[in-house]
């Protein structure tokens, strides 16, 4: 097992313990077969899906105050309204039969949120679909949305997969896209390796081997691009397009609407970043030791909203704005629905304000996270996208 950092971060009890050991097992089993070297990507995409065992896939909550991390919507209802008045706009100019489809609904809290507010502003959608990958993750949605009201509840459905016929309605997804898959690099001097998981006697250790062919074209291209020097470590999501790709394809009217943590190209691929952006968090503490009990935490990394506009693009869709959280937020009301609070009550008032500042405030998550935008066939301004636009930095 992998304690290394047991004396900064503290010690999970013997149960979760034990549900590492068993996937470490499993890897170790990979490692071998591989002969000695297991690529990032399958290492991250077990730590976090493997079945029973992979972070988002054993039933240990992340979410909250009680886990590993707070996500926007965890922060409080205020996010998931003003996401509706924005979606709300684009529902009432697909028509009736505008849906919308959540991917990666975490604990439920945003759809929860989303659709009461909905509700109150009288455009519902006529089908509320989540496509969720984990099991684990799906029975935590379940038990949240089953609170709503009858009506509200009746609207969602999970799906195995995407809709297989054409798409009308909206999108989206929230932190989804920083959880694919890395491949991770190290170029030094025209040589390009990559980065992946080995084994030293019953411990998990960091192993490099030449680049194969497809990665060191693209990490060369990079760093011609961006005149890396000396010794430059960093990471790449092959899945990042694809995946983007397949959301737009099935999209034949509306919006697709993606938010999370990242950069444009140029800034995620700086000189300066020269050791990536690969963080890990656990009980609320963040470090860059991914092997650290496999399954137990969080695995990330920022996007590359660059490729994310080009995948998009590629497949037949409009950039409708590129911005940061607290502008898309400023231009979808928070500032409004803050001001309809009842200041007299002083606790649900500063609860409130805590609440915006989480979302808002450059050193929480206002400037680090972005919402970027894309439509097909849709007439309408998306809110929420307004000046200043930052696609410039794509």
């Amino acid at each position: 097992m992998n304690h290394s950092r047991s004396a900064a971060l503290p010690l999970p009890d013997d149960a979760a313990l034990a549900v590492s050991g068993a996937l470490v097992e499993r890897l170790r089993e990979r490692i071998d077969a591989g002969g000695g070297f297991l690529p990032f990507d399958e290492f991250m995409d077990a730590a976090l899906y493997e079945p029973g065992l992979g972070y988002y896939a054993n039933g240990l909550t992340p979410f909250g105050e009680q886990g590993d991390f707070i996500t926007a919507p965890e922060s409080g209802k205020l996010f998931g309204r003003c996401l509706a008045h924005s979606l709300a706009g684009v529902l009432e100019a697909v028509g009736d039969d505008a849906e919308l489809l959540e991917v990666g609904a975490g604990s439920g809290e945003l759809a929860a949120a989303v659709l009461a507010e909905l509700e109150r502003l009288g455009r519902l959608p006529r089908r509320y679909a989540i496509l969720e990958r984990s099991a684990a993750m799906r029975a935590l949605q379940h038990e949240r949305l089953a609170r709503l009201p009858a009506p509200l509840a009746a609207r969602v459905e999970w799906l195995e997969a995407l809709p297989a016929g054409l798409f009308r309605g909206v999108v989206f997804g929230n932190e989804v896209a920083d959880a694919l898959p890395l491949r991770r690099f190290r170029w030094c001097a025209g040589e390009v390796r990559e980065t992946g998981v080995g084994r030293a006697g019953e411990r998990l250790v960091e192993r490099e081997r030449p680049a194969d062919a497809a990665l060191t074209e693209r990490v060369r291209a990079l760093a011609a691009d961006n005149e890396w020097e000396g010794d430059y470590r960093s990471e790449y999501c092959p899945a990042l397009a694809p995946w983007v790709g397949s959301l737009a394809t099935v999209l034949e009217r509306g919006l697709l609407l993606l938010i999370d943590y990242g950069y444009g190209r140029r800034e995620y691929y700086h000189p300066q970043r020269s050791m990536g952006t690969l963080m890990c968090h656990y009980r609320h503490q963040a470090h860059g030791d991914p092997l650290w009990l496999p399954g137990l935490q969080d695995i990330t990394a920022y996007v590359d909203f660059t490729s994310v506009a080009e995948a998009a693009v590629a497949a037949g869709l409009q950039l409708q704005g590129y911005s940061s959280q607290a502008r898309f937020l400023l231009g979808c009301g928070i500032e409004q629905l803050l001001a309809e609070a009842d200041a007299a009550d002083t606790r649900r008032y500063l609860q409130l304000s805590n609440e915006v500042k989480r979302l808002m405030l450059p050193g929480e998550m206002g400037e680090r996270f972005k919402v970027i935008g894309f439509s097909r066939n849709l007439e309408v301004e998306v809110e929420g996208f307004g000046s200043p636009d930052l696609r410039g930095r794509l």
